[in-house]
């Protein structure tokens, strides 16, 4: 078995979110290679994450998504997209 790299967006409750406290909540809760931000509208900032998980019958992926919807200040988060490495 291999790893899978994936994309999330993580898109937070509000543009009144402290984007710096949610990317350290986010590191904190996944093992996080990159972060970057992608400005949606209207203040609203998306992060984009790339998670580097092995590739495994558990469904790491998934895990990691649930992992990332249930931090404070997250509105969704979702895959965007997912490669083997």
């Amino acid at each position: 078995m291999g790893n899978v790299a994936i994309i999330v967006k993580i898109m937070p409750e509000s543009p009144d979110v402290d984007r710096e406290a949610l990317k350290a909540a986010i590191r904190a809760a996944v093992p996080v290679d990159d972060i970057r931000e992608e400005p949606i509208g209207f203040g609203l900032v998306a992060l984009k994450a790339a998670v580097v998980v092995p590739d495994s019958a558990g469904g790491a992926p998934d895990k990691v998504e649930a992992a990332l919807q249930k931090i404070e200040g997250v509105a969704s988060a979702e895959i965007v997209e997912s490669t083997l490495v």
